[in-house]
């Protein structure tokens, strides 16, 4: 095993001798940050120096380089890994990160998900087929009225309730008061579930809200009200406000990643992440379990060869710690979940948010439906 992890750059540039220039940049900026004739020699130049391994031509004007980086560059904190891999270089012109190669040294200091896909599976005791995730909203409704939500969809068969991620702290629905309600709502069903001989269980994923040093207080308190996991925004709280919580010895619940305000880092073909590298390898490594994306399709711009490149980074056998589960959604019907399941497949969280609503008071009976349509049956009445 190397001493050393890569990470893989698409670059624009004229021509290959402008690549290999622009390699060494990245090489520099991301690690010392100074001129190149005067890092010293010996431990600095030999180890923290990035290192250019192989910079190679793709099509006119793009070139793929990639960059190896001591371990000692990082440390042991999540955000200076960040910092390595992506920081001064993402200011760079036409440079972004396509891709992530590991060694031993990474693996250790960041091992990944708690849980992981297998993990869910236990926790749902659903040993086989997608998972049914109804969102619960909107924005503006009372904690009661949230909590009603929650009981309907639980107690219909739903294998994960998630919080909208637009629910934080708000005078509507506080967040101790709503998370307490909900949880209680989702015990309940899950009793009356059991009382029937259902194995299965609904897994209530709480909505973390608040200032960023509140976030492990109220993932703690969530756990405690009753929560069996939290939605978590790290493009607001930070990829490494995630990893504590999954690192944390005292909080053993898994964590759904949402992205919202990550879009600016993957929407250009020139700059940020590579699709897979953000929503599926880096969110594995910073310690999701389940990570929501965009389905094509929908409200948002993603394409089928986008979404399946984040699919199969949740899964790959050589990312970071266990395979997690690819969650897509994003104005989604229970029309298209067929479509998707044949896709996506059956590790996978399937979403289903506004269009739950138009059912009213017989939202259960979509998630009996959401249900028969993943399984390949036909709707309740069809």
């Amino acid at each position: 095993m190397s001493d050393r992890f890569s990470v893989t750059y698409r670059i624009r540039a004229e021509d290959l001798a402008d690549a290999e220039s622009r390699a060494a940049a990245i090489a520099l900026e991301d690690t010392v940050e100074i001129p190149r004739d005067v890092v010293p020699k010996g431990y600095v130049e030999d180890v923290i120096l990035g290192r250019v391994d192989a910079v190679l031509p793709r099509e006119a004007g793009v070139f793929e380089a990639r960059v190896s980086y001591h371990i000692d560059a990082v440390g042991r904190e999540l955000p200076q890994f960040l910092n390595v891999m992506l920081g001064n270089a993402s200011i760079l012109q036409g440079v972004r990160a396509i891709g992530l190669t590991q060694n031993a040294d990474l693996r250790d200091r960041f091992p990944g998900p708690r849980f992981g896909a297998a993990g869910l599976r236990r926790l749902t005791g659903r040993s086989q087929g997608g998972f049914v995730c109804p969102v619960i909203k909107p924005q503006g409704s009372s904690a009661e009225d949230l909590a009603r939500l929650c009981y309907l969809t639980a107690r219909a068969g739903a294998d994960i309730v998630k919080e909208d991620h637009g629910l934080a702290n708000q005078d509507a629905a506080p967040f101790r008061d709503r998370v307490a309600l909900c949880a209680g709502a989702v015990r309940r069903a899950n009793e009356e579930r059991a009382a029937e001989g259902d194995a299965t269980r609904a897994l209530y994923f709480a909505n973390i809200g608040g200032h960023g040093d509140q976030v492990r207080d109220l993932a703690l308190y969530a756990r405690d009200a009753g929560a069996a996991g939290i939605l978590l925004i790290p493009g607001l709280f930070g990829f490494d406000a995630m990893n504590r919580l999954a690192q944390e010895p005292g909080f053993d619940l898994p964590i759904m990643a949402h992205p919202s305000h990550l879009g600016p880092y993957v929407l250009s073909p020139d700059h940020g992440y590579a699709h897979g590298l953000l929503f599926g390898t880096l969110m594995r490594l910073a310690g999701a379990d389940i990570s929501v994306f965009p389905n094509h399709g929908g409200r948002f711009g993603f394409s089928q060869a986008q979404c399946e490149e984040i699919v199969a980074a949740c899964r790959a056998e050589d990312g970071p710690g266990p395979a997690i589960l690819p969650s897509p959604g994003g104005g989604m019907s229970l029309d298209r979940l067929p479509d998707m399941m044949r896709l996506y497949g059956e590790d996978c969280v399937y979403l289903l948010g506004g269009s739950l609503l138009r059912y009213g008071d017989r939202i259960g009976d979509a998630i009996r439906d959401m249900r028969n349509a993943l399984d390949g049956r036909p709707r309740d009445g069809a």
